[in-house]
């Protein structure tokens, strides 16, 4: 089966849970523009997936081809007008809401993942760009960028340094006429090299002579494949990884400055390049969280057409050999893979609302609440696209081993997504040592106000078809509080680690009540729906995921609570359990 947009339950979302603000963009429009985006996704993008898993990309004397179709698909993608969906019409773009942008995020990611890395590299050099780039280089580079005509990366990584930034060795040199020469090497670039447009927009983190050590010396350079004169600059691709998943998107190993020097211009100021870089990161990881969601999405979609041909054992009552889906157990796998990508959805169409509010009055309460929300976006839902992934190739059983279902692309090409982008496990320590003590603790006692208030909700309609769902989740939001309160308290008596030991249970737990409040919100507005008399059945499916979530996957809620708490005294003692 091939992937189909979700574009009526991606629009609920976006109203409903999100609040998709009707003077910004209508339902309908929204709508429209979705379903739009679907048909290229199913058409074009789609079919490319498996090819690209196939053949991958392949380098030969510095450059690199992408699998056949892919520069076609491109130029129709480009074509029409998706790269600047919400990007600023003074560059180009349409001003469309973040939110729509995320939606159409999701569907590119849930087509094909390896495809859509590219745009998302983009559009996170756009950013950056426009929030530190000089008037001159947006003049040159902006418009060409939020076309889709040229493409950006993101050089952040060297084969010593990893994570640790402040282990870069890339140099920069002025030379003299404002520009700079780079030289050094960057690894696992993401399309860092490719046939798909005519110009590759590099920025580079790299030091200047006599810049302070560490993070705190580091800036960040444009660097163009084609210089303004149209000559080549001197960088090249100089390798390809060769990776267990998104085979097609060409994981580069770039070389800087063979021939004395690559040409680069400055963005932002000197030794202020991680604060830019930051720019283009955070957005990165929310879109790499919308991958999460859009590949979780296709494996759910696949699983449950197989689960539906499959015959195999009968059911209660059944006569002959029933399909699959018709076993409890299995209908257990595939509720709790479409609940943790619903959960998972609302999360991150949550965190790109809070971006539209924070150009608006609201102002920075949304953006603290937008930078509190990104790192369980990018987490929780890249954690549960290998969750749901895997329980894919369960779904699928013997077949789901063998590539011929596609159940087993999915799986691979999910694992880089805890990894880039800063892995999982730095989310959470971003999560609990710069987020929760946003504005004093004020923006994330905010955010669980806000989940009390859907839990409130379900309290006060008592509609039997919500279960237990209202209890299960004021039990979570009350475990997520304490929880809460310990990694606030250990920050500020001065006890990191004790707050870091928790900090990656923290983050689940975070998200899962944050999950089912999503979910409850979305079944209380379709309960109103059904009670204005609207007949749309999927309102009733979505206050029983609601009520599935609650119940079947949200009590983990307290053993989390249990390892925040009182799992800590690892530290102590992880030294000598390691060393044997």
């Amino acid at each position: 089966m091939s992937y189909r947009a979700p574009v009526s339950e991606m629009v609920f979302t976006l109203a409903h849970v999100a609040g998709l603000p009707e003077e910004a963009l209508s339902s309908a429009d929204a709508e429209a523009i979705l379903t739009e985006a679907g048909r290229l996704a199913a058409d074009v993008i789609a079919p490319l997936n498996r090819v690209g898993d196939r053949h991958g990309a392949t380098l030969s004397a510095g450059t690199v081809t992408t699998a056949p179709g892919w520069a076609e698909a491109y130029r129709a993608f480009v074509d029409g007008g998706w790269n600047g969906l919400a990007a600023d019409p003074d560059h180009g773009g349409q001003g469309l809401p973040h939110l729509l942008g995320a939606a159409a995020t999701e569907i590119w990611n849930g087509a094909n993942l390896a495809f859509s890395l590219c745009p998302i590299l983009t559009a996170g050099g756009i950013e950056a760009l426009v929030a530190h780039g000089s008037d001159a280089l947006k003049a040159r580079y902006l418009e060409k960028l939020v076309s889709g005509i040229w493409t950006a990366t993101m050089n952040l990584t060297e084969p010593q340094a990893g994570s640790d930034l402040a282990a870069l060795r890339t140099r920069a040199e002025p030379a003299g006429d404002g520009s700079y020469r780079i030289t050094g090497a960057k690894i696992y670039i993401t399309y860092g090299e490719h046939d798909m447009a005519d110009n590759i927009v590099h920025l580079v983190l790299a030091r200047l002579k006599d810049a302070p050590a560490g993070t705190r010396g580091i800036s960040l350079f444009l660097v163009p494949k084609v210089l303004p004169d149209g000559s080549r600059n001197d960088l090249r691709c100089s390798g390809l990884e060769h990776k267990l998943g998104i085979h097609a998107s060409p994981t580069c190993s770039m070389a800087f400055g063979d021939e004395g020097g690559a040409t680069g211009w400055l963005v932002g100021e000197e030794n202020r390049g991680l604060a830019c870089m930051f720019t283009m990161m955070n957005s990165a990881r929310l879109n790499v969280g919308l991958q999460g969601v859009g590949v979780a999405e296709a494996a759910t979609q696949k699983a449950l057409a197989y689960a539906q041909e499959r015959r195999q054992g009968r059911a209660p009552g059944a006569a002959e050999a029933s399909p699959i889906v018709a076993h409890a157990d299995v209908q257990r796998t595939l509720l709790t893979m479409k609940a943790y990508t619903a959960a998972a959805r609302g999360i991150c169409y949550l965190t790109a609302a809070a971006l539209d509010a924070a150009d608006g009055p609201e102002g920075q309460a949304a953006h603290d609440r937008a930078s509190l929300l990104t790192p369980v976006a990018k987490a929780f839902s890249t954690d549960i696209a290998n969750e749901v992934t895997s329980l894919g190739v369960q779904v699928h059983g013997g077949m789901g081993f063998v590539e011929e279902t596609g159940a087993a692309q999915l799986m691979r090409d999910a694992r880089i997504l805890a990894i880039y982008e800063g892995t999982n496990g730095i989310q959470a320590i971003d999560l609990t040592n710069r987020k929760l003590p946003l504005d004093g603790g004020a923006t994330v006692r905010a955010q669980i106000a806000s989940m009390r208030r859907a839990a409130e909700g379900l309290v006060k309609h008592a509609d039997p078809a919500f279960g237990q769902a209202a209890a299960r989740l004021r039990a979570g939001i009350e475990s997520l509080d304490r929880a809460t309160s310990h990694q606030l308290a250990a920050l500020a008596s001065n006890r990191p680690e004790t707050a870091l030991a928790g900090a990656t249970p923290y983050l689940r737990l975070f998200g899962l009540v944050q999950g089912a409040a999503c979910l409850a919100t979305a079944a209380l507005a379709a309960r109103s729906g059904l009670a204005s008399g609207e007949t749309d059945p999927a309102h009733r499916a979505r206050i029983a995921l609601a009520r599935f979530f609650a119940e079947n996957l949200l009590p983990a809620a307290s053993g989390l609570e249990v390892e925040v708490i009182d799992g800590g005294a690892f530290v102590d003692e992880a030294a000598l359990v390691l060393s044997q």
